[in-house]
């Protein structure tokens, strides 16, 4: 693996005359935000070497480098599933290799059902917190000293000071925001109504098929990370609505704005 970050991350250099300091996830919806970045560069994934490509409708193929709000980053307009029958390295690849370009944050956003009766369709929830409940792990095998310890520290997944700001940033904007557990689950079937009330009485506020694998590798190259969720669908509950792919796009699309309002002004105090 170390061969394959190092030709990817050599490769990015040779195109780019950027030192990205943020690195953002765009997930199911939320790539529009991708579309303020002032654009140094923009990469389809396709040319990338080692780089998967997204195949999800609603999900671009784009590696973008630029500005936003006076900070440099490097942006994923679309990120990679283990559902797709990626390996879980291979999810989590793209940030080893945004690790081994500087980056000092990682940003990552998603769609995800709702099982708090606290939250309603278009809520933003701060993940503070995962369960990986996929089954397995983007850290198994032999560990590569070089980009982490064999045992990570998992007690503060999601950076308490990232979280803060942006609270402090959201109640500037008068955005109310949610705080919560996010599960991860393999996919791709959406969840029973019996998984769902299963997650809530574990302690999960919000369940998805993304973001934890990213955040474990983060969390093993010591890269501070914050995570949000916009609340796409609500299960668990005795009014029971089918879901559709489509569905989730639109609900993510029309909370966009409110998230990157949040996004920008975060980035405005880093």
């Amino acid at each position: 693996m170390l061969d394959k970050i190092k030709q990817t991350t050599e490769f990015l250099k040779s195109k780019v005359n950027l030192q990205p300091e943020i690195a953002i996830v765009l997930g199911s919806g939320l790539g529009n935000l991708g579309n303020e970045i002032n654009p140094t560069m923009v990469i389809p994934y396709k040319e990338i070497p080692n780089f998967p490509v997204s195949t999800v409708m609603g999900h671009s193929s784009n590696l973008i480098f630029g500005t936003l709000e006076g900070k440099n980053v490097v942006a994923m307009q679309g990120r990679f599933h283990y559902y797709e029958g990626y390996t879980m390295q291979e999810v989590a690849f793209p940030i080893r290799v945004m690790k081994a370009l500087g980056v000092k944050y990682l940003f990552l956003s998603n769609a995800a059902g709702g099982m708090n009766p606290d939250f309603n369709v278009g809520d933003i929830m701060i993940i503070n917190d995962h369960i990986n409940f996929m089954g397995t792990n983007p850290l198994l095998g032999p560990n590569i000293d070089e980009l982490g310890p064999r045992f990570p520290d998992m007690s503060e997944a999601y950076n308490k000071k990232l979280i803060d700001l942006a609270i402090k940033c959201a109640n500037k904007l008068n955005i109310p925001v949610k705080q919560g557990v996010y599960i991860g689950v393999t996919g791709p079937t959406f969840e029973t109504p019996a998984e769902y009330r299963f997650f809530r009485i574990i302690g999960a506020d919000a369940v998805g098929m993304s973001t934890v694998p990213e955040v474990i590798a983060a969390v093993h190259s010591n890269l501070p990370v914050f995570g949000v969720s916009i609340i796409t669908d609500l299960g668990g509950f005795d009014n029971i609505q089918p879901i559709s792919h489509e569905e989730v796009l639109k609900a993510a699309d029309a909370a966009e704005p409110k998230l990157s309002a949040i996004i920008k002004a975060m980035l405005r105090e880093l």
